[in-house]
Formats: structure tokens, sequence, C-alpha cells
């Protein structure tokens, strides 16, 4: 059987084998609810609380500060969902290329409650008007909730966090900061950055799926968004997932401690494919960002568009190579990819996205592109 080349590493990567390891005895020994007074069931609380202290001391946040939810999508549900009903936001301003975490839940407190809701222009590398941003919080009247993404999944282009916060305390706005893409790839330093809220997700920095991060800055008071319990200090109800957690701290641990050889890496694997596809496939170009303000694991491509080129996902998958779709152009049933729409709708263009990882080599990359010369 021909070996499969995984190239969709921002959609989930896989499970590192030191984090299974370390998630192990939680999935057979330790079983313990750790809400229970026992033995068995402090066993399991004592590893919850190492691996927030963990998380915490690498993100540079209070310990109090970190609360683990079933993933990234909670997270932001969570924050978006508080911001206006706990901390009386009215004015929720996002961007048309955010993830659809966010922008469905937007989209809902916006129909459903009336909130009213703003798009920050986006220019025409896919980056963020910052000024944009500005103009809209100096107009408002009502109290304003900013949520913007530190790095667009689909694209990679990187937001200046700092930047954005900046804006939204000279305005007095909540700021809540998708950062499911960067959690776990960059070092955060949650003591010096003007946020309020981040989300994380371990399966995007090979640890397990079905368990997330929220930090809420220890200013900032919010009721829970899930009820029925008492657990993560009365954040969020419902059993903890003990191994979950367990491999996030592990993963996350891993991710830092390797990250400056590794980030180089893989950054390398990103400038070499960008290289090979410009040499050997004519009329390609790249969508958002791709100097150094872009994630270095993320590259999204613009075929032209032929015949052979429509079908270019399913002739991938037939091969074994796994990557990622959406182009600007609605056509049945692809509705497309509304990040690229938002700044570049170019209906003669095939947009596939390449994300990589540790395990990527250069040899997989040379198979690819000889592969991509016979589908265009």
């Amino acid at each position: 059987m021909q070996k499969r080349i995984y190239l969709d590493n921002a959609a989930t990567t896989p499970l590192d084998p030191e984090v299974l390891a370390a998630m192990m005895p939680y999935l057979t020994e330790y079983y313990g609810n750790p809400s229970s007074i026992y033995s068995y069931g402090r066993e399991t609380r004592m590893a919850i609380e190492n691996a927030r202290k963990s998380v915490a001391k690498i993100l540079n946040a209070h310990p109090a500060e970190i609360f683990f939810t079933s993933g990234g999508t909670e997270s932001s549900n969570t924050a978006i969902h508080s911001a206006v009903f706990d901390l009386g936001c009215k004015h929720i301003i996002t961007s048309p290329i955010e993830h659809h975490a966010t922008l469905h839940s937007v989209e809902h407190l916006h129909q459903k409650h009336k909130i009213k809701l703003s798009y920050v222009a986006v220019l025409e590398n896919g980056h963020i008007d910052l000024n944009s941003l500005e103009q809209i919080l100096d107009n408002a009247t009502d109290k304003c909730f900013v949520t913007l993404m530190h790095a667009n999944n689909e694209i990679g282009n990187i937001t200046n966090i700092d930047a954005v916060g900046n804006i939204c305390k000279k305005y007095n706005a909540i700021f809540h900061c998708d950062t499911v893409q960067t959690v776990g790839h960059f070092p955060i330093n949650l003591r010096e950055l003007p946020v309020h809220f981040i989300t994380g997700s371990a399966h995007k920095f090979h640890g397990p799926k079905g368990i997330g991060l929220l930090y809420i800055n220890e200013n900032i008071k919010i009721s829970p968004f899930i009820q029925g319990g008492a657990q993560e200090r009365n954040m969020r109800a419902g059993t903890e997932n003990v191994y979950g957690i367990v491999g996030f701290a592990k993963a996350l641990e891993i991710a830092t401690k390797n990250f400056d050889s590794q980030s180089q890496y893989i950054r390398s694997l990103k400038l070499y494919m960008m290289e090979q596809l410009l040499q050997n496939i004519k009329g390609v170009s790249f969508n958002g960002d791709t100097s150094e303000e872009s994630l270095y694991t993320v590259l999204n491509v613009s075929f032209p568009k032929t015949e052979k080129s429509e079908m270019l996902l399913f002739n991938l998958d037939i091969n074994n190579i796994c990557a990622s779709g959406g182009s600007a152009c609605t056509s049945g049933a692809d509705q497309g990819s509304h990040v690229i729409r938002a700044f570049n709708n170019n209906p003669n263009k095939v947009a596939v996205r390449f994300s990589f990882s540790k395990h990527n080599t250069k040899e997989e990359i040379d198979e690819v592109i000889q592969k991509l010369q016979k589908f265009i």
C-alpha cells in the first residue's frame, strides 16, 4: 500500500508517542473521578492541577486563569457569550475571515439577541485593517467586544495581538483572541499581552483531540457557559477529561522545549515547497502573506483553474496525499473558502491549503510536486 503523505496539520496533528505515554496511566490505572474525596480521586485531581500549573507557567499566566474545555470551539463560544451576557458588551466587532466557531457564534447573538455586529475591513494581502478596527471603535456608542484571531487557519496570516489589544484598551473594549493555531506553535506571554481571553486546542500541536484551553484574565468575572456542576472552579460543569488534560500539558511542554529547532525545520519545508511550486507549476500563486508575518506551518496555494485542477483535491486524495481545499468561487456543493472570498475573489483560481509538521520531509514535498504536475 502506498504511504500516505499527510499535509493537513492545521486541521489536526498526529498524537506524539510521548504524549500518549503520559496519558496512558490515566486511561488504565488512575481512573478515579477527580471530584471524589478518596485517594483514587485525589490522584486524578492532582494530575489536573499539575497540568494546569505546567500550562500556566509556559503561557506565563496564573493557574487560576487557566480553564480546560472540550476544545477551541467551546472556549471561543464561552468567551463570546460571556462578553455579552456577563460583561455587558452590546456591540461585537470581528472580521469576515475568522474561524466558523467565532463567526457562527457572533451571527447567532446578532440574530437572536439583536447584538450589534460589525466587521473589520480586510486588506488585499489578507491582513486585518487595524485602522478600520480603530474607526469602528471610535464611532461605537455601546460597550464593545472585539474577537480577532491570532493566526488565520486557512491562509496563515498573523495579526499583531499587542497592537489589537492596545487599541481595545484605548476604547475600553473586551478582547478575545482565537489562538488555536498559535498556542503550541509560538511563545505566548500572557503577562504582557493586553488580552482578556485566549483559546487553545491540544490536537493542533500533537496532543489529543477533545481537550482545549480557555484563558480568562484574572480581572474578568464571568458565569459558566455549561451548567450542572462545580468542576473547573465552578466555571465548567462536567467530569474533567483527565487524560486529555494530562495530554494537553505534555504536548505543550514538548512543543515549547523543541520550539526553536522544530519551527525552523518546518519553516524550511514551507519555503522549499514555495520554491518548488514556482519553479515547476506555471501560473501558481499564494494566498495571504507568505513573509514572516504568517504561520510557518501553513501554505495556501492558488492553482490556475482548468478542467484538471478542479478535481485537484480528489486526485490528491486518491494518491494518498492529504490536504484541504476551498476556493474563491462558489459552485454547487462547494461553498469555497469564506476567508479567500473576503480578500481575493478570483473565480479562475483553485485554492489548496498545505500545512506541515515536524514529521514531514523534503522527499514528501518532491513527491507532491511531481503528482501536482500531472494533475494540472
